[in-house]
This record gives C-alpha cells, structure tokens and sequence, in this order.
C-alpha cells in the first residue's frame, strides 16, 4: 500500500480527528522512512570504505562468531544484491551480500556479525525470534492481501467501509504487531555483534563506532517500517469511528 494511496482515501472517511491531522502525521511518517532509507545507505557507505585493522572478511567474522556460540550446523552463503543479508532460521543459513560476504570493512563486519548474532538467538531458543517465526505465515498472507483490499478500496465509491474496511485494519494490526517485535530481535542481534566483535578480537574498540553507526542505522528502518504500519492502523481505526 503506498502513501498517496492512503492520502486518497482519506476524503472518502468520517474520522473522528479531522483528516487534516492525520495528513500531516502520514505526511511526517513518510519523511521519516525516506530518512532512515537514506541514512542506511550513507552511514554504510560510509563505513564500507573503512577497513578493519584485522582485514579479516565478513564471512571469517560470522564464522568467528557462531564458533564461539558453539555453532556447527550453519550454512554461509554469499548472494547478489546490496545490503540483501539475512539469516534464514527454517534453512539454518546465513547469507551475505557479496560486498560483505567478501569485505574486510567495519561495515561488513558489523552487518556479519549481525546475523550471526541472528543464528545466536535461534540455537539459544530466543523467545522474541521464536515469536516473529510464528509470525511469519500470517504476515506473508496480510502482505500478499493488503495491495488487494487497499487497491478495492481506492476504486470503490464508497472507499474503504464495512468488511473491507476490517479485513484493511486486520491486517495493518498483524503487520504493525510482527514489525514491533522485530524491534528487540534487531537490537538484540546488534547488541550481540558489538559483544562479540571485541570479545573476540575481530575489531579494535577504537573501530566500534563505525560498526556501531552502521547497526544502528540499520535498526532505524526497522522502526521507521513498525511507525509507518501503526501511523496506518491509527488511521483506519479512527475512519471506523463514526
């Protein structure tokens, strides 16, 4: 669902708030992801041209890592893309964007150990990631139907009421609920990443800012998305108000 669609129904509402308010505050929301988007890229680039002292790669620090947490079972694999890093808890793989599967910078240290703070939290049984993995089949179906209703929505005359304007507020409510508790998964893998980086040498502590710049902008997406999925919730909780 993209901000101008949101925009477009707001006439088309009896909101409790005037829907001016809510304008302006979707208006903010918007500004505030473009940010975040533009401030991971920055501070990443940024720190991608900084190498590490060790020079040792990405994959050697994950590897580290999970060693340590006594990890055997874990597949690193490097895949295209920019910044497409992630750990794959059903697979038990960690994959790395080649830049940082490859790269001996803070930035790619930082994003490797990341996900290898991921793999952590899975063999630790780490309630929160145990939740977002419950999670993951009703999102990807709310994800796959939002477009849809929201888009009916927008063709209708009537906008958004009834039961599509349910299943709409459904969905933003199970979305907003699984980014929410992304939230500590993410900033508990940094957390484990900064650790572990020193702890076992990879990095000096007089680097730890760079990697720690680069872990936080990263988590600033993740909150710009769980603002932007409530901000939108608000909104068709408010339209239902008549």
């Amino acid at each position: 669902m993209t901000t101008s669609s949101i925009f477009a129904l707001i006439g088309n509402q009896t909101s409790f708030l005037p829907s001016w308010v809510f304008m302006v505050l979707l208006g903010l929301v918007m500004i505030f992801s473009l940010y975040a988007q533009m401030r991971v890229s920055s501070v990443y680039n940024k720190n991608a041209q900084i190498p590490s002292r060790g020079r040792i790669t990405g994959r050697e620090a994950a590897e580290a890592v999970m060693a340590r947490a006594g990890i055997t079972d874990v597949e690193i694999a490097s895949t295209e893309g920019h910044l497409t890093d992630h750990y794959d808890p059903i697979n038990k793989r960690l994959v790395l964007s080649e830049e940082n599967y490859r790269g001996t910078s803070l930035a790619a240290l930082g994003v490797a150990a990341h996900e290898a703070g991921h793999a952590i939290q899975h063999k630790i049984g780490y309630s929160m990631l145990k939740l977002r993995m419950a999670l993951v089949p009703a999102t990807n179906i709310v994800t796959r139907a939002l477009p849809i209703v929201m888009i009916a929505g927008f063709f209708l005359a009537s906008g958004l009421t009834g039961l599509m304007l349910d299943i709409a507020i459904l969905c933003y409510a199970v979305l907003a609920f699984f980014q929410f508790v992304t939230l500590p998964v993410e900033f508990d893998a940094s957390r484990r990443a900064r650790v572990e980086l020193v702890g076992l040498g990879i990095i000096d502590r007089d680097e730890m800012p760079g990697v720690t710049a680069t872990l936080n902008a990263a988590a600033l997406t993740y909150v710009a998305a769980f603002v932007s999925s409530l901000m939108y919730l608000l909104y068709l909780l408010n339209s239902r108000r008549e």
